[in-house]
Parts: structure tokens; C-alpha cells; sequence
């Protein structure tokens, strides 16, 4: 931990007795890394993700239903199992390795894993196979990595401590937001890494948890645990933080995992098309109203179809934007996704939003708290503040035109609320002095 860093932190926190530990957490410069607290060792089918096609047969159209759980509730187990059959025959005859199969009726597919020996090239074997008969798409799988770091720990923390110390209660006026909305009742998917929903600062706001993730031991991961503490951290709970919508209830959909130090140059949290379809699909199928999705990757033909229904029924759904690449990575740069940027360095290009993303503190797993920094926890905010816009228009269809935005992109939180509240000012962005803590 760097003393400038501390001395940035003192001012926030004045008049609150914050103990932080004698040592640092590393720091962690590769993208969507957190600090490992409960690292896990990926499976080889895992790690092997990039060597692995998705192939895609067409589902008869009254396959498609409403309502219910993905997966799990498909009916069709003769086709299933027929269509099947033709991806076995498909593996054998290409020399492949059937790993998986996932029905996605939003889509209209049976969707199959393929893992290609290593020396043979994913992109070429998924363009054969896309020329068989009865094989509507197949593709690459892709790898996503989530875009946020965390730097360290405050060790001994008094009633709600933090809250001083997050950009939000200042930038945001959070206190006063929430005298407008609290995010209350709306259904927030957070697809990421394992959020551990026993965290003090979590505990009851987890609504649903799954795991979408094959052959990885399932325990409470950093990135997904610190994404979900900047949406819904509980307020008045005497620890730690308040979140953007503390009221909100969570769909924690385990998407990603957290490689350990070792096979990984800096850590990291890494995600993979399959998994982050079927967590796609489950949010989907079970009514989410906003999908928080703080990571990314290269264009992803089958996900941006999900993403594609997603907006289409009104789902509002936020993404990391990456400063590395020239777009800003997939999903951020795909239709209708609200690309967000955090604040830290030049402002972003045009139709990306900006928002709090540094010197963030938020949960981490074992009942901690981290400072983090990057787009993945600036989305979060987002994510957050749609679901307050949420609870005040929760018919609204367009999300993204609810949020106002100041020049450079960097969001109005307050001027976003109050404008779909029926208030007749924004009383909160001019308030004097230092914000009150929520109730």
C-alpha cells in the first residue's frame, strides 16, 4: 500500500478510526484481477476454454416458451437427446471431444462444447463445422476477463465506516438519492465470479444464486463479491458500506472464475462464451430487470443474440468498457448495451457513460473490504443507479435514456433520478457540504 494513497484516503475518512494492515495486497495490473483470498485451481477443461467450439442446432420454434428456469425445466429430452446424438457423431468424425450441452430456447438452439485437441486451430474446425447439415452456427469459444482491481484491505472498521470514503456519497450525493429510491424489489443479475452472499454487508440481498460454471470448486470469489457489494450493499447495518441500490435483490449468477497467482501472470478472473451464455439465458428467463456485466472480450455471435432479446424485453444491460481496445471490448461495444467507463483516465469516446471508479471500497469474501479501481466497479455504479431509475419507472422500456449525462460522459446520478421522480429540482447535486449518511 502506497503512503499517497493512504494520505487521499485520510481526508474521506477523517474523524473515522480505520486500522489498515501493516502489508499491501499486491498489486494487480492484469485486467478484472482481484486480490486472491480463497484462489481456486481451475479445471483442465477449464483452462482449456479457448481450445473448445460452440456448435449451435436449430430447436423447433414451439420449443421457445415463457416464464420458468433455463435448462433445467426443458422439456424436450427426446430431441435433446437426438440432437445429441448428432453432435457426438459430429465430435467423432472431427476428431473432437464432446464436453458439454445446454438448451437455449430464448435463442431458438441446442447448444453443444466441442473441445479441439491442441495444435488445431478453434476457428477453423468451428467454420467446417458450420457447413454439416443440421448445424444452424458454430463457433470459437471466447475468453472474458473481468476489468477491475483490487489494491487493499482496511483490517478493523466501526459502523458503517466507509460510507465517507466512497466516491459515490460525494459524486452521487448517494444519501440523498436515497431519500428518492433505494432500488427497492428490482432484480438485479450480476454475472461474474462467485459472490460470497454471507458477507455482512450481503447477507439477505442475494435473491437467487447459481453456478454456471463446470469443474471449478464453488466458494466465494473477489470480483463478483466486490461487484455486487457497489450494487446492493445493505445500508444501516452498522459495517462497511452502503450500496448504489440497497434494496435492490440480486441474481448472483457464478459465470467466471478466479485463477490463482500462479496460472495467471497477475491473478486474474476469467470467463468463457459457454458460461457466461447460460447465466445470460438464466437472467433472462427469470425476469431481471437490470444485468450487470463487468467484463470483456472479443465479439461473441451467441451472446450478443442473448443480449439482443435482453434489450428487446426491456432488460437494461451494463458493461465494463476496456481502454485497451479500440471498440472497448465485447459486450460493451455491442447495440444497446450501456458501455460504462471509469473516471481515472482521459474522458471516454462518445456513447460511453463514466462513473466512480477508483479508490472504490467494497466487499470482499471472509466478511472484508477492499479498495478497488476499474470500469468493472464504474459499470456497477451504473448498474446501481438504473435500478433506482427502475423502481420509479418500472415500465420504462429504455433505460439508457433515463441517464443523464454532464459533458465528457460522466453521469449525473441525481439529474437521472430526479428527472423520472416528477421532482421539480435536483436539490441533491446542490446540497452544501459533506453527505448524510443513508437511513
Amino acid at each position: 500500500m502506497s503512503r499517497p494513497l493512504l494520505s487521499r484516503c485520510a481526508a474521506a475518512l477523517a474523524g473515522l478510526a480505520l486500522a489498515l494492515p501493516g502489508a499491501a495486497a499486491a498489486g494487480i495490473l492484469a485486467q478484472g484481477a482481484a486480490t486472491p483470498v480463497l484462489a481456486v485451481q481451475p479445471a483442465p477443461a477449464q483452462t482449456a476454454a479457448s481450445q473448445q467450439v460452440l456448435v449451435l442446432f436449430q430447436l423447433p420454434p414451439d420449443h421457445v416458451r415463457a416464464g420458468g428456469e433455463a435448462g433445467g425445466g426443458y422439456a424436450d429430452t427426446a430431441g435433446h437427446a437426438a440432437r445429441r446424438r448428432m453432435a457426438a457423431k459430429l465430435a467423432d468424425a472431427y476428431g473432437l471431444r464432446l464436453v458439454d450441452g445446454w438448451p437455449m430456447p430464448l435463442v431458438g438452439v441446442d447448444c453443444f462444447i466441442m473441445s479441439v485437441p491442441a495444435g488445431r486451430s478453434p476457428e477453423e474446425v468451428a467454420t467446417r463445422l458450420a457447413r454439416e447439415p443440421g448445424v444452424q452456427r458454430a463457433q470459437a469459444s471466447h475468453m472474458f476477463h473481468t476489468q477491475g482491481v483490487a489494491r487493499f484491505q482496511p483490517a478493523a472498521l466501526r459502523p458503517d465506516p466507509l460510507f465517507l470514503a466512497q466516491p459515490a456519497a460525494r459524486q452521487w450525493r448517494l444519501a440523498d438519492l436515497h431519500e428518492i429510491a433505494t432500488g427497492k424489489g428490482v432484480r438485479v443479475a450480476v454475472i461474474d465470479s462467485m459472490v460470497d452472499a454471507a458477507h455482512p454487508d450481503l447477507a439477505g440481498q442475494v435473491q437467487v444464486s447459481r453456478n454456471f460454471v463446470a469443474g471449478v470448486p464453488a466458494v466465494a470469489e473477489d470480483h463478483g463479491t466486490g461487484v455486487a457489494g457497489v450494487i446492493a450493499a445493505r445500508e444501516g447495518n452498522g459495517v462497511g458500506i452502503v450500496g448504489v441500490a440497497p434494496r435492490a435483490r440480486l441474481l448472483a449468477l457464478r459465470a467466471c472464475w478466479q485463477l490463482p497467482p500462479e496460472a495467471h501472470a497477475a491473478g486474474g478472473t476469467v470467463c468463457d462464451s459457454l458460461s457466461l451464455a447460460k447465466a445470460l439465458h438464466f437472467a433472462i428467463d427469470n425476469r431481471a430487470q437490470v444485468i450487470n456485466l463487468s467484463l470483456s472480450g472479443p465479439p461473441d455471435p451467441l451472446l450478443g443474440r442473448l443480449i439482443d432479446v435482453a434489450t428487446a424485453r426491456g432488460i437494461t444491460v451494463v458493461a465494463a468498457y476496456d481502454r485497451k481496445q479500440a471498440d472497448g471490448g465485447f459486450p460493451a461495444s455491442h447495440p444497446g448495451v450501456v458501455a460504462v467507463a471509469d473516471q481515472s483516465l482521459a474522458p471516454p469516446p462518445p456513447g460511453v457513460y463514466s462513473a466512480p471508479g477508483r479508490d472504490v471500497p467494497t466487499t470482499q469474501p471472509g466478511g472484508r473490504w477492499s479498495f478497488v479501481d476499474g470500469s468493472s466497479y464504474a459499470a456497477a455504479h451504473v448498474s446501481g443507479l438504473v435500478a433506482l431509475v427502475s423502481e420509479q419507472r418500472p415500465l420504462e422500456q429504455r433505460a439508457l435514456s433515463l441517464v443523464a449525462a454532464r459533458s465528457g460522459g460522466e453521469i449525473d446520478a441525481c439529474a437521472s433520478l430526479v428527472r423520472v421522480s416528477g421532482r421539480d429540482d435536483c436539490a441533491c447535486a446542490r446540497s452544501p457540504g459533506p453527505p448524510k449518511l443513508a437511513r
